[in-house]
């Protein structure tokens, strides 16, 4: 018996779905960290993203009018959006921004729709998620790379004014992630279509979760086809498609809603009960039956490596900026807050994580404007991205604390917080994306001769044990080659390789290389010992796809670090740089050995260990001189940190606002306040017990002129407003039968 019909036995062979996943994305940088050499010149070579005039104009022009729009408070005291802001999305084509303009779109690229989505969610999450989903997965970017030219003529100029708002509806009850489990059935036969019968199909479906589902006018549909009566003269099971449906077809049922913890976008359910509909409501018509899911995961790019993850990157932007300003603004013992290590560390997180998550935002849609489609990327930029917001959205709760807990206009950590587990959900609970996908996937795209080779064994081909032969030899080699590679680093860690012109840089980029020679090393061994059973070692198989991940992660902050910052801000730049890219690559060298430790064959463990000389870590750690350091450049009012909070635009009177005049105002005083503070040290002057007392005390006592005195007492009362939290008079007559309040509550504090 051949090894190859040995192994036919023990290895599953690649499932249709599997297959079609596969073939659908691109490898790119990614494929590189998976070989053990980070490709750092093509890194280098991404062409970098940069608005044009025309995105850089709605930006300025009516994104930022929606932004003055919006009232988050109105919005979640109230049961869905206002009208005036879905009139206003549809009149200034919002829904828009991937269609083309030759229909009527503003075809901007992946880096303008991740700005402008984000910087929605900076101020409503319930308006950025509107936004989101037309330019996300949908009917929109299904009709353009699969509709037929009648299909895209009709729909998507109709998409791009508003005329249509479009759902997609996927998830049933019984197959959430497991897509190929969809339950809903669509069976080909004939029936009646405008007064005349025609072939098409019969479908039942009952899906849940549908973002737009409640004021959808197009619903796009996936289920699968059959075909018992051979109307096709094919096979009776034809696989996952999809159909674009009107809403006022008949049988379609559109209307219910979920309530997505308190935040008021539409989401709900479609169903319908054997609606029959013609063969052209098929996304590309008849002969697109069966290619619905090779369709839905090439076409997963926005979602997970555009939407998503600006939610996330908007999260920890808000969080960056509100806890900066409130740790610089907020006193407690005579000092401000921000001066306190406790509160430096969490502080120097959320900055150092807010520019990793800039970083990977810009490189992640720099890769899509590309053209390309790396589904292996993408899903690294969903789960971490989605994950990292919630890390640095619970950092900055806690730097808060009170002010953070209290519901009103002046909070800007609420909308987030109760948002991001939601991002966290979609697409693929993060738990899937991390255990299935990012490593399931990235060693079959990755791996250069791994897919060849599993199509050889399960080859019926007469020639099959020859090519399997003639891949396997491939295979050994690369794999001796990795390890060589691996031990050569190991021993003599000297010779790794860095090109960058930046000497702080070329330390960052050999520790990539070596983390990488490891990775290689693991993820053949793992091949080799587990085999079929790695699919199941989801927790293994997890971590080396955090290795991946976080290897990624160093890149793109590299990247950010050498093209995106200007030289004049570089030392405002650095611990900021520093303290992302520790994080990258210990969290890499944490998952290398919580891999190896739980390895399950111990001596293949040992050499594992030997030959990659992975017995302690190594990589550049994050000290408490690097967090003193980045804290305090954090509450500094400095070009650099505009740049990586670029997405959070005050409105003049929301708590962005207020938030930052307190702190500018702070900032324009530190040298009265300083000579105030000496005034209280030496006792010149008496302290009150209210600041403002003490400024009168120090009037008095000719510490402070006039002119002084006025610029501290306005910046006190700005001080003053940032740190209260809204207070609301609640009339218990107001309220309706179910005790809810009959109009939305106002605050009393900050009118």
């Amino acid at each position: 018996m051949s090894l190859r019909t040995k192994l036919k036995k023990v290895l599953p062979s690649i499932s249709i779905t599997e297959q079609e996943a596969l073939d659908a994305g691109d490898v790119w940088l990614e494929g590189s960290i998976y070989q053990g050499k980070p490709d750092f010149n093509a890194l280098r070579a991404v062409p970098a993203a940069v608005l044009s005039a025309d995105e850089q104009a709605f930006i300025d022009g009516p994104l930022q009018e929606l932004l003055g729009m919006i009232d988050e408070t109105e919005i979640q005291n109230g049961i869905h959006l206002p009208e005036y802001i879905l009139d206003f999305l549809k009149k200034e084509r919002f829904f828009s921004l991937i269609i083309p303009k030759s229909f009527g779109g503003l075809e901007f690229s992946p880096y303008a729709n991740s700005t402008i989505v984000g910087t929605i969610a900076t101020k409503s999450s319930a308006v950025a998620v509107t936004v989101m989903v037309p330019n996300s997965l949908g009917p929109g970017e299904l009709l353009l790379h699969f509709g037929t030219k009648e299909q895209q003529a009709h729909y998507l100029p109709r998409l791009a004014n508003g005329r249509d708002i479009p759902c997609f509806a996927l998830t049933s009850p019984e197959a959430g992630s497991d897509a190929g489990g969809i339950p809903d059935l669509g069976t080909v036969t004939k029936g009646m279509y405008n007064g005349e019968e025609v072939l098409g199909l019969e479908i039942t479906w009952d899906k849940r979760y549908i973002t737009l589902a409640p004021i959808a006018t197009v619903l796009g549909l996936a289920f699968k086809v059959v075909d018992p009566n051979g109307l096709l003269g094919g096979k009776e099971n034809l696989g996952i498609t999809c159909a674009l449906i009107p809403k006022e077809h008949p049988g379609v049922e559109l209307g219910n809603r979920h309530d997505p913890m308190g935040i008021r976008f539409y989401n709900g359910t479609t169903r319908g009960n054997k609606v029959f509909v013609p063969m052209d409501f098929i996304i590309g018509g008849q002969k697109n039956i069966g290619r619905g899911w090779q369709m839905l995961v090439s076409c997963l790019g926005a979602g997970r490596g555009i939407s998503l993850p600006a939610l996330g990157v908007s999260s920890s932007q808000v969080a960056f900026k509100s806890a900066a300003e409130y740790a610089a603004v907020r006193e407690q013992f005579g000092l401000a807050i921000g001066q306190f290590e406790g509160i430096q560390e969490k502080l120097a997180d959320i900055a150092g994580k807010t520019y990793l998550q800039e970083a990977m935002r810009v490189l992640t849609t720099e890769g899509l404007g590309m053209g390309l489609k790396p589904s292996v990327v993408t899903a690294i930029a969903k789960y971490h991205m989605t994950e990292i917001g919630r890390d640095v959205l619970d950092s900055a709760m806690d730097i808060q604390a009170g002010k953070a807990i209290q519901n009103g206009p002046q909070n800007t950590l609420a909308s987030g917080y109760v948002a991001q587990p939601i991002a966290i959900t979609v697409e693929g609970a993060n738990i899937l994306t991390r255990n299935l996908m990012i490593f399931g996937q990235g060693v079959m795209r990755c791996h250069p001769y791994l897919q060849s080779m599993v199509e050889s064994i399960h080859s019926e081909d007469k020639n099959a044990d020859k090519e399997f032969n003639r891949i396997l030899r491939k295979t050994v080699g690369y794999s001796v080659a990795n390890s060589l590679r691996a031990f050569r680093l190991g021993v003599l860690p000297f010779t790794a390789g860095a090109e960058s012109s930046f000497p702080e840089v070329r330390e960052y980029e050999k520790a990539a290389h070596k983390l990488s020679a490891k990775l290689a090393v693991y993820a053949d061994f793992s091949l080799l010992v587990l085999g079929g059973k790695l699919k199941q070692a989801e927790m293994l198989s997890a971590r080396l796809g955090d290795v991946m991940s976080f290897l990624y992660a160093a890149m793109a902050s590299i990247k950010y670090y050498e093209q995106k910052v200007a030289s004049s801000e570089r030392e405002q730049a650095a611990p900021y740089f520093h303290y992302a890219t520790r994080f990258a690559l210990q969290s890499a060298e944490e998952a290398l050995h919580k891999f190896l430790d739980n390895f399950p064959a111990s001596g293949t463990r040992k050499f594992m260990r030997f030959i990659t000389m992975n017995y302690s870590t190594k990589m550049p750690k994050i000290s408490d001189d690097l967090i003193r350091e980045l804290a305090t450049q954090a509450q500094l009012d400095t070009a650099f940190k505009k740049q990586i909070t670029h997405l959070v635009k005050p409105i003049e009177g929301d708590g962005h606002y207020i938030n930052e005049q307190a702190y500018k105002a702070k900032m324009e005083c530190l040298d009265l306040l300083a000579k105030v503070k000496k005034a209280l040290r030496s006792k010149a002057i008496k302290p009150g017990v209210r600041f403002a007392t003490t400024l009168d005390n120090a009037l008095v006592g000719n510490i402070i002129t006039e002119k002084e005195y006025a610029k501290l007492i306005d910046y006190n009362i700005k001080r003053e407003r940032a740190i209260r939290v809204d207070e609301f008079d609640f009339d218990m007559n107001l309220l309706d039968e179910n005790a809810q309040p009959v109009n939305p509550l106002k605050s009393v504090v900050n009118q």
